[in-house]
């Protein structure tokens, strides 16, 4: 892999956490592989070579549990998933480049090979280990098998995971208090011979990693304590006969865990993708052996598998690091945790038959917040989105300056763009670059949308209406100038929106395909003829969302009910997978039951600032220094938010500051103000436009 901008001279694999075999798709699910299907066709407009691919997590646990209740083979039910996945994707305009899945020959022969690999250059060994054991059942509890408590925290968990406390990864014989899920009594501990990886030996390695990984700031910020607190060694095996067997082991009922095969899929897919199209097409082995450009979405859930196991993998075995590792927020529907037990989620399908275009969620799921940002979804504000920014400003200035071309020049104009024009379409063409290489899906979208805010602030302004009769060659100058940002629009939103920027594409003339046009398509000429547009988006009506917020309200109610005294919980048998497939958010904080009045409200002086330094201060876990410029001066102002903050990529951000708050110390730096942020993660509030520093919030 390289350092450099993208595009890069390597070709490069952009890759999303396989999905689970075992249930249906919802939107926790599509905004990963919604959001990786637009960083690869963001980077193909970049003009890099990439390949986009994915399969199905076919293994584990809960696949086992739940064949074994529907009395079917595990490789039947979890096929039957995974040929609905491939299915449903496309409907959504996820375009995998190969998706194939963790059970089929390629991904079993990589596996086995990479394993033997680690054990010829002694990094696996055999080890005595205390596992779970239900007496009554009279079998071993692996994983999803076993629930307790963490160790760590204090928080419930399964087998292999803290997944409703401090999320770390946990190894058999760890979790208190085990209790088995098949029979519901205490289980007991026996001891197991097993084979672990030497994960410890690479510690140093890992540092070096996480200091030159790209991609948000939680994938590199957050490995960081285990590796401080001292890497454990990981257990390879599990006692199940549902899986890949060890390499040359003759032991039955003993697979690898799920987690040493599910990121190997990632190697495997590319290398079927690879042998299909040609390796003078695109080369495997180059990509993962050599100089290639790795990416990998995932859900932040299973931020230590890709940055402290898989990367030790990577090396023990020889292989590439990924050059960037960009961890997705969770899902939240109406400001209430994703439950897939109550029923409270928005389902793929479910949104098909309502018959939205997948395009419009493409959109909110992708410019709602940034990447690595919870994102709530409400058909409340789904509407209001859509409506505002889809309808409002793109579709509406694609219609108008489209429909004044056709109707008075039966086309684009015969006119040069004006310069201002010019240079708009090429500074919006500069933010997609810097997006790109940002990871931010969301700054992808603002570029195209400014450009469409300024296209109508533009034909606004000139109102080419009432130059036809007194000055047709101004009218003209100023709808080619039109048309002009409309194709340019076009191609910069075609990752996030890319059926709708295709038929925006068919609308004025162009024969080719749009996904095969470059971000300098952008300033190419259109066609000089078109046919009469069409509108490409539609109002979604307020009663329209009455109806659907009311069907989900019945949904969950008939499913239990609401618990407000209880947060949501993660519904254990959905959430093993290489993906967020259900949040482990809790609800919302109640709001206050004490109201201010505007007075009170007004005694706040809060501004717009931009970060000038930002340095963590010595002997503080949490606390950063930062020197916040805020028109009149710079302020020095102590924040905690060290650990989840890249604090190199802090200078040159805006944020919003309270800036009459009383001055304090701590750790012996004084702090004048209070930067603003939300949530557990500390999303540094900002500005949606493009307010001066030094504004007043009001």
């Amino acid at each position: 892999m390289s350092t450099d901008e993208f595009p890069t001279d390597s070709p490069a694999v952009v890759t999303c956490g396989l999905p689970y075999a075992n249930g249906d798709l919802h939107i926790g699910h599509l905004r990963g592989y919604i959001g990786a299907d637009a960083f690869s066709r963001a980077l193909e407009t970049l003009g890099q070579e990439v390949a986009y691919v994915s399969g199905s997590d076919m293994h584990g646990t809960p696949v086992a549990v739940n064949a074994e209740q529907e009395g079917v083979d595990p490789a039947e039910f979890a096929l039957e998933w995974h040929e609905q996945y491939e299915e449903t994707f496309p409907k959504f305009n996820v375009e995998f480049d190969n998706y194939g899945h963790t059970h089929d020959e390629t991904n079993t022969e990589l596996t086995q090979e990479i394993v033997r690999t680690l054990d010829e250059e002694g990094y696996v060994y055999e080890k005595e280990i205390q596992v779970a054991y239900d007496p009554d059942a009279d079998q071993y509890l692996p994983d999803r098998y076993v629930e307790g408590t963490c160790p760590y925290c204090g928080a419930k968990a399964r087998g292999d995971e803290c997944d409703e406390g401090c999320q770390r990864h946990l190894e058999p014989g760890e979790i208190e208090e085990p209790t088995s899920t098949i029979t519901g009594n205490d289980a007991e501990y026996r001891e197991r011979t097993h084979k672990f990886f030497r994960v410890s030996e690479f510690a140093d390695y890992l540092t070096e990693f996480l200091d030159g990984l790209e991609g948000t700031s939680n994938a590199r910020n957050q490995p960081r304590q285990w590796i401080e607190e001292g890497l454990q060694d990981w257990c390879l095996t599990r006692d199940m006969d549902w899986g890949i067997d060890y390499p040359g082991s003759e032991e039955e009922d003993v697979v690898l865990y799920v987690w040493v095969d599910a990121p190997i899929e990632y190697i495997a897919s590319t290398k079927q993708y690879s042998e299909r199209v040609g390796t003078e097409e695109y080369d495997w082995e180059r990509v993962w052996t050599a100089d290639g450009e790795i990416v990998h979405v995932i859900g932040r859930d299973i931020i230590q598998h890709h940055t402290i196991f898989w990367p030790a993998m990577l090396e023990g075995a020889d292989y590439n690091a990924p050059r960037a590792v960009a961890a997705t927020g969770f899902i939240t529907i109406n400001g209430k945790g994703l439950s897939t037990s109550r029923n409270r989620a928005i389902w793929a399908e479910e949104y098909l038959e309502e018959g939205f275009h997948p395009d419009l969620l493409r959109y909110y799921l992708t410019t709602t917040g940034g990447l690595q940002q919870d994102v709530d979804f409400s058909w409340d504000a789904f509407r209001e989105k859509v409506n505002g920014e889809l309808v409002g400003t793109v579709g509406n200035f694609w219609y108008r300056s489209l429909l004044f071309a056709y109707r008075n020049f039966e086309g684009t104009p015969d006119a040069d763009v004006s310069k201002e024009v010019q240079e708009r379409i090429e500074g919006a063409i500069g933010e997609v670059r810097e997006a790109v290489n940002d990871y931010s899906l969301r700054g992808i979208g603002q570029a195209a949308t400014r450009l469409a805010q300024f296209g109508n602030e533009y034909i606004q302004r000139n109102e080419p209406w009432k130059l036809t009769d007194d000055d047709p060659e101004k009218a003209a100058q100023v709808i080619r100038d039109c048309v002009q940002i409309a194709k340019a629009v076009a191609v910069l939103l075609e990752p996030i929106t890319p059926e709708k920027s295709q038929l925006l594409w068919d609308q004025i003339g162009e024969e080719s395909d749009i996904a095969d046009a470059g971000l300098e398509a952008a300033l190419e000429t259109p066609p000089r003829n078109f046919e009469e547009p069409g509108e490409l988006f539609e109002k979604i009506e307020d009663d329209r969302v009455a109806e659907l917020n009311e069907k989900l309200e019945e949904r969950v109610a008939a499913a239990g009910g609401e618990d407000e005294t209880e947060s949501d919980e993660t519904d254990s048998d959905e959430a093993e997978g290489m993906t967020d497939d259900e949040t482990t958010a809790d609800d919302l904080e109640p709001l206050l039951e004490d109201r201010i009045g505007f007075d009170e409200f007004q005694d706040l002086d809060i501004r717009v600032g931009r970060i000038e330094a930002a340095e963590g201060i010595d002997g503080a876990d949490d606390l950063a220094r930062l020197e916040v410029d805020i028109g009149f001066e710079t302020r020095q102002v102590v924040a905690g938010i060290k650990q989840l903050h890249d604090l190199e990529e802090l200078p040159g951000q805006k944020c919003i500051l309270l800036a009459n708050m009383e001055p304090a110390e701590l750790f012996g730096v004084e702090s004048n103000g209070m930067v603003l942020a939300a949530g557990e993660e500390a999303d540094l509030l900002t500005t949606h436009g493009e307010s001066e520093v030094g504004e007043k919030v009001r």
